[in-house]
């Protein structure tokens, strides 16, 4: 073999995640294309998949200078597209009812942030295989990975036989409630739509994008959109007021099929949500943190009562609003903090850091043009 466990727990502590494949990586941003693919956390599972293994010691070093050289060519190397990927929040989210199928039909107001990924992309030969790399550990580089998944769906369905290749920079957390992965899927069908000149309309892709999930479609919209049926039913609304937050999302996440196991009917507003919707438009009162309604908090504060607790400090602070975003375990707090200068606020999160793992972002809303060619754009605050 090659070594104990030990080794293996010492390996991963210099690396993060060893990559080893059984045939060279064709690029350097192949580095974890599907043949060539992360090893699973060891401390989960001590299972390898068949075509992992540990590199013995004496390799260790050769190993560390080869992931460094990957990770430079990938930074230095060209590439066609270059694109943002934007979050997203939830200003209200109104569970309405089950449905026979399992799924919930919602009514959600959908805002795109500017915490967002960033991902590029270029053609390959026509019948390559796809590559893909992601700079965050735990992210799936297999098939399994959205971005992978909206690349195979956007050939099926415009019979583009060319393959991409795909490096992916991380930086909204997943089970945040933040839509980071529908995102980058969003993201890739518009990229691959624009590199091989607009072959689908604005409609294939959104009726598309429903194959892939349901949080796929909103942001394919003008970035600020009222979402009905599983949140797939997309209907474009004017853009609101430009707003900035602070996105605050502990280290624990939260699986969304796991929250809405946990929903107490009883609990649910009874506010319809058109009607919400309606009051984001109208109302001129400043004290209207009562629009913010998300029937997933109780559920989810059950779940991890430590969010509770943090959303009670974040409450102090007197902002617009704070509020849950989609199924957690994502915060935000809309505005400025009225009790205390923005220092004291962030200076208080700091010591809650340690407790929770929080990860503080500011970030303010996002939209985009309406042409087939206009993405969002990233904001530097």
């Amino acid at each position: 073999g090659y070594g104990s466990i030990q080794l293996a727990g010492r390996i991963l502590g210099l690396l993060g995640v060893i990559q080893v494949a059984a045939t060279s990586a064709r690029s350097a941003c192949s580095q974890t294309s599907p043949g060539l693919r992360r090893a699973p956390t060891l401390h989960r599972s001590l299972r390898l998949r068949p075509e992992t293994r540990i590199v013995p010691k004496s390799g260790l070093l050769r190993g560390m200078k080869r992931l460094r050289a990957a990770a430079v060519d990938v930074e230095s190397e060209p590439w066609e597209l270059d694109a943002f990927s934007p979050s997203k929040i939830n200003l209200f989210l109104r569970v309405v009812g089950k449905r026979p199928d399992g799924f919930h039909d919602l009514g959600s107001l959908f805002q795109a942030i500017s915490l967002g990924d960033r991902l590029r992309i270029s053609r390959l030969e026509e019948g390559a295989k796809d590559e893909f790399y992601c700079d965050m550990p735990g992210v799936p580089t297999d098939d399994s990975n959205l971005v992978l998944r909206a690349a195979k769906l956007f050939r099926d369905r415009t019979g583009i036989k060319s393959g991409v290749k795909m490096c992916l920079n991380k930086t909204v957390p997943a089970q945040g409630g933040l839509g980071g992965g529908s995102a980058n899927a969003a993201t890739t069908l518009w990229g691959l739509n624009k590199l091989f000149d607009f072959p689908a309309t604005q409609e294939e892709l959104i009726n598309w994008s429903a194959d892939l999930g349901s949080d796929i479609t909103f942001f394919l919209s003008s970035g600020t959109a009222f979402c009905t049926g599983r949140g797939e039913i997309l209907e474009n609304v004017p853009h609101l007021p430009q707003k900035e937050l602070f996105v605050i999302k502990p280290s624990k996440g939260l699986s969304t099929p796991l929250v809405f196991k946990n929903l107490n009917y009883s609990e649910l507003s009874q506010e319809d949500p058109r009607s919400i919707l309606r009051r984001f438009y109208t109302t001129t009162d400043s004290n209207c943190s009562d629009m913010y309604i998300n029937d997933l908090e109780p559920p989810a504060f059950r779940l991890y009562p430590e969010l509770k607790q943090i959303k009670d400090v974040l409450e102090e602070f007197k902002f617009e609003a704070v509020l849950m975003s989609g199924s957690g375990t994502s915060l935000f707090a809309l505005g400025e903090p009225q009790s205390a200068p923005e220092e004291v606020f962030l200076a208080e999160m700091q010591k809650m850091k340690d407790d929770f793992g929080l990860k503080i972002h500011k970030a303010r809303f996002v939209n985009r043009g309406p042409g087939l060619g206009d993405w969002y754009e990233p904001v530097t605050l």
